[in-house]
C-alpha cells in the first residue's frame, strides 16, 4: 500500500472524528482569543516585557488541545478496537504508524502557523505603542515557531499515546506533566538547569524574543525534536513488539 494512500485514509479517518477536529479548533481559538485578551489589557511598566512572548499567553491553554489531538489520534484506535480495522488495510505496522504521525504532525503544524501569526499580528496590533512589527527581528522566527511547537508537540503525544495504548493513561501522564511538573522544575532554583531541557520549557524558548537560559530558540526546538522522536520511537517498538 502507498503512503499516500495511507495519508489519505488517515485524513478521512481525524476529518470524521469530531473530537479530533474540534481538539485543533479549540486550540486555535483559545490560543489567539486569550493572547488578545492579555495584549488589551497590558498596561506597561514591565522593564521585562517580551511584547511577542506576551502575545502566546494562550498557548499556556491551547497547547493542551495538542496534546489531546495527538493521543486521542492514535491511542484511541485501541480504546475503540479499530486499530484491527486498520492493521488488516495496513499490515505493514511501520508503514500505518509513520502516516498517523505525519497526519497528526502536520495538522498540527498548520494550526499552530496559523495561531502563531494570528497571535503576534493581532496582539501586537492590540499593544499599540508597546508592540512591534512583524518585521522586527525574531518575530517571524517565532510565529513560525508557534506551528513547529505544536505540531512537534503533537507528535510527542502521539507516540505516548501509542506507547501507552489507552487515552485516558497518555492524559494522565501528560496533563499533570505539562501542566505543574514542567513549570515547577522549570522555574525553581534548585531544578533550573534540568527544567529547561524539558519539552516545553525548551521548545517554548523559540517564542520569545530574547530567549534567557542555556538554550536559543532553534536548539530548544531541537531539544523538543528530541523528545518527540523519543516518544514516537517507543510507540513504534510498542506497535511492533506487542500484540493489538
Amino acid at each position: 500500500m502507498q503512503f499516500t494512500a495511507v495519508l489519505r485514509s488517515e485524513w478521512t479517518k481525524i476529518r470524521s472524528l469530531r473530537s479530533l477536529s474540534y481538539s485543533l479548533a479549540v486550540l486555535l481559538v483559545v490560543t489567539v482569543a486569550i493572547g488578545f485578551v492579555v495584549c488589551s489589557g497590558y498596561d506597561g511598566g514591565d522593564a521585562h516585557f517580551d511584547p511577542v512572548f506576551n502575545a502566546y499567553f494562550g498557548l499556556n491553554i491551547g497547547q493542551f488541545e495538542a496534546i489531546v489531538f495527538g493521543v486521542l489520534t492514535v491511542a484511541g484506535e485501541w480504546s475503540s478496537g479499530s486499530i484491527r480495522v486498520s492493521l488488516a488495510a495496513v499490515p505493514r505496522r511501520g508503514l500505518l504508524y509513520a502516516g498517523k504521525l505525519v497526519t497528526v504532525g502536520s495538522l498540527a503544524l498548520a494550526v499552530g502557523l496559523v495561531a502563531g501569526f494570528a497571535s503576534v499580528a493581532g496582539g501586537q496590533a492590540l499593544l499599540g505603542d508597546e508592540g512591534v512589527s512583524l518585521g522586527s527581528p525574531g518575530v517571524l522566527r517565532s510565529a513560525v515557531g508557534c506551528g513547529i511547537y505544536v505540531g512537534l508537540l503533537a507528535v510527542f503525544s502521539a507516540g505516548t499515546g501509542a506507547l501507552l495504548r489507552s487515552p485516558v493513561g497518555a492524559l494522565s501522564l501528560l496533563i499533570p506533566f505539562f501542566l505543574s511538573l514542567g513549570p515547577m522544575l522549570g522555574s525553581l532554583k534548585a531544578t533550573r538547569e534540568v527544567g529547561q531541557f524539558l519539552p516545553d520549557r525548551a521548545g517554548q524558548q523559540i517564542l520569545h524574543l530574547a530567549p534567557e537560559g542555556a538554550l536559543g530558540p532553534w536548539p530548544g526546538i531541537a531539544v523538543l525534536a528530541g523528545w518527540a522522536a523519543l516518544a514516537a520511537a517507543a510507540g513504534l517498538w510498542s506497535l511492533l513488539r506487542r500484540d493489538v
